[in-house]
């Protein structure tokens, strides 16, 4: 389906793709080697497109990357999932560069299409591609966990970027019947999950999750930088209060979609030493709970935690829960969000996890 608005129309000539090899981002530009620059536009790889919310100068990769242009397999993935057929209105949310909303234009046919975007920009070079490309569809500017009023209901809602939690204005401007599409992401998980919502007449809408994704984070809902002193002090002593023991999970069970769900409210890092020594760090965001544990390649691995909660036990819990239940990936979990806030559940909604 992205043959039908080749990708490479809708980027810049300064791009960093996601080198699948290096997991690095080589800077590429057009002007230097055109060649190599359409290479990396046709690959099946994610391209960012602007660093730092625009305040990056230079070649090189800034921080954070704040837009890019997602891998056109998933790109497919997602839209097989909205199902746009030709007639319906569409609303494509972070529309980036302005090729997600050539793509549903195609799909959609007609001018049933609008997209939003947060960066003013972004979205000013977004509107220009479009028109350079024959495109007859509009982008305009604002939040897109608003939506877009003026132009509703729409039949498909789609998101390109995190969200944690579904906006509700996207329920409010899609008719009953009609399907939003978005990756949805816990703060505890690094990656995230494509979920499918069909919206029902009594204002709530509910579906699978259909894929893993990784999708860079609503700026509204960006976490803020923690300050490690404000759990653990300086100097090298644990507090006090703080329990030791021992753990048989390793640092690859932090990764997991139902822990994400199941541990709320808690950031992690994890950091490998020059001698192989991987450590994870616990942040509980609503207190000051917090753990430390220390992979040194022993079958045990150190724990240390404090505060309020036991946040490593709550993620030994949600693992044992997880074996519990047969493993289950992604696909039997799914998702309820209305006016009562979220829920997630394992096969069934009347499933509902903690």
């Amino acid at each position: 389906m992205p043959e039908m608005a080749p990708r490479h129309l809708f980027l810049p000539d300064l791009i960093w793709p996601l080198d699948p090899d290096t997991g690095r981002y080589p800077v590429v530009d057009r002007v230097d080697d055109p060649v190599r620059w359409r290479a990396w536009a046709d690959a099946d790889t994610p391209i960012v497109t602007q660093w730092d919310d625009g305040r990056h100068a230079g070649p090189a990769p800034g921080r954070t990357a704040t837009s890019s242009s997602s891998e056109p397999s998933l790109v497919a993935g997602m839209l097989t999932d909205l199902d746009v057929r030709p007639g319906q209105r569409v609303l494509d949310v972070g529309a980036g560069t302005g090729w997600t909303t050539a793509l549903l234009t195609a799909c959609a046919g007609g001018r049933g299409v609008v997209g939003v975007e947060l960066d003013p920009e972004v979205a000013g070079a977004a509107r220009a591609r479009l028109r350079a490309a024959g495109v007859d569809a509009p982008v305009v500017t604002g939040d897109g966990a608003d939506g877009w009023a003026d132009a509703a209901p729409y039949d498909r809602v789609q998101c390109t970027y995190g969200v944690l939690r579904v906006p509700p204005a996207w329920i409010v401007q899609t008719r009953p019947g009609g399907v939003i599409v978005a990756p949805w992401r816990t703060r505890f998980a690094h990656r995230g999950a494509v979920v499918r919502l069909t919206v029902g007449a009594d204002g709530t809408a509910s579906g699978r999750f259909t894929r893993v994704a990784e999708f860079m984070q609503s700026r509204p809902e960006r976490q803020e930088w923690l300050e490690h002193t404000d759990y653990v002090p300086p100097g090298g002593a644990w507090p006090v209060g703080t329990v030791k023991s021992t753990s048989t999970l390793g640092p690859e069970e932090l990764g997991g979609f139902a822990v994400g769900i199941l541990v709320p409210g808690v950031v992690h890092t994890v950091n490998e030493a020059a001698n192989g020594t991987i450590t994870a760090w616990l942040y509980a965001l609503r207190d000051r709970s917090w753990a430390a544990v220390f992979f040194d390649g022993d079958p045990e691995a150190e724990v240390y935690q404090g505060g309020e909660r036991r946040l490593w036990d709550e993620v030994e819990a949600a693992h044992r829960w997880w074996i519990g239940h047969g493993r289950p990936g992604q696909e039997r979990f799914g998702l309820t969000t209305g006016p009562e806030g979220e829920t997630a559940w394992l096969d069934r909604p009347d499933r509902p996890l903690r």
